[in-house]
């Protein structure tokens, strides 16, 4: 992760520099703002990045001399399928939905989202590894 936290420091570094001259020659504070927000998005990433390499060290892949078997073996769980993806985009439609029309459209799209999400958090809760 050290390759990772270095590349995104310097994608930090650089907005950062752009956000300082854009402050300077336009002084217009929607691109002023947009800039800070992506200096704090990739500034946040390569500190996560960082961290995760102080915790677990060197992998194997930001060694040189690393062979391919070093990384083998179960890598994680992923579903096959899931309805709650699409649960969840449903609701956030009629949430949208809502702010056009009425309200009462937000309220049942707030419900029917958090059936999805708690559907998704909670689908797999139960399984053996």
């Amino acid at each position: 992760m050290r390759t990772e936290a270095r590349l995104f420091a310097g994608v930090a570094l650089f907005f950062l520099l752009t956000d300082a001259a854009y402050l300077w020659f336009a002084r217009e504070p929607a691109g002023a703002a947009a800039l800070t927000v992506s200096f704090l998005m990739s500034a946040l990433i390569s500190f996560f990045c960082w961290a995760n390499h102080r915790r677990r060290g060197t992998r194997p892949e930001d060694r040189p001399d690393s062979d391919i078997q070093e990384r083998a073996g179960f890598v994680d769980f992923f579903p096959p399928h899931s309805a709650y993806p699409v649960t969840v985009a449903v609701g956030m439609a009629l949430i949208a939905l809502g702010l056009v029309y009425e309200l009462f459209l937000i309220l049942i799209g707030l419900g029917v989202t958090l059936c999805g999400v708690l559907g998704m958090t909670f689908q797999f809760a139960g399984r053996d590894d």
